[in-house]
Formats: C-alpha cells, structure tokens, sequence
C-alpha cells in the first residue's frame, strides 16, 4: 500500500471496504466486481486501490501467500538495524587502525 494511499484513507475505511467485499463477493460474478461495487459505494477512487487493500489483507491472514505486513516491517527494521551495525563496526575499524598507529610512533 503506498503511503499517500494511507494518508487518504482512514485504517477503519480500508478495513470497512475489505470486509465489504468478503460480504458481498458471492453477490457478483467475480472478485473484480465485487471490487468496484464496493469501491464505487465507498467513494475509493479506484478500483485498483482497493484490489491491493484486499490482497494485502488475504496475505496477512494467510489466504494467500506472500510476505505478511509484519515479517516486512521486520525485515525493514532488521535491515535498518544490520546498516547501522555496519557502519558502527566501520567507525571501530577506523579506530583501531589510528590507536594502533598511535602506539606503534611511541
């Protein structure tokens, strides 16, 4: 889901227009349609946003699969986490090669 996507859209709408379309997917002759139904009575300006929000929310509840809105905000921390690590780990490279050339001129 993009981040202008949540901005717009309140996280109970997003939740509200997936339910919808769970609710009233046997109504139409596809999921697609169902979709737009929904998307057109809540006032999503596309169909396509709420496609995502659907998928989305089969993945997290592992009807589908794919990497779940949790294991990706891990991932995104774990990731963030390695980068400074690394460069934490490079500034105390840095350091020991000076305090050692330190000791070595005494």
């Amino acid at each position: 889901m993009s981040s202008a996507s949540s901005k717009r859209y309140p996280p109970e709408l997003r939740e509200r227009a997936v339910r919808m379309v769970a609710e009233c997917r046997h109504e139409h002759g596809s999921e697609w349609a169902a979709i737009e139904s929904v998307a057109a009575k809540l006032g999503i300006g596309t169909a396509q946003t709420l496609h995502s929000w659907v998928r989305r929310a089969q993945i997290d509840s592992g009807l589908r699969g794919g990497v779940s809105s949790d294991a990706a905000a891990e991932l995104k921390r774990l990731r963030a986490e390695n980068k400074e690590l690394k460069r934490a780990n490079e500034i105390l490279k840095s350091a020991s090669v000076f305090f050692a050339a330190e000791l070595d001129r005494k």
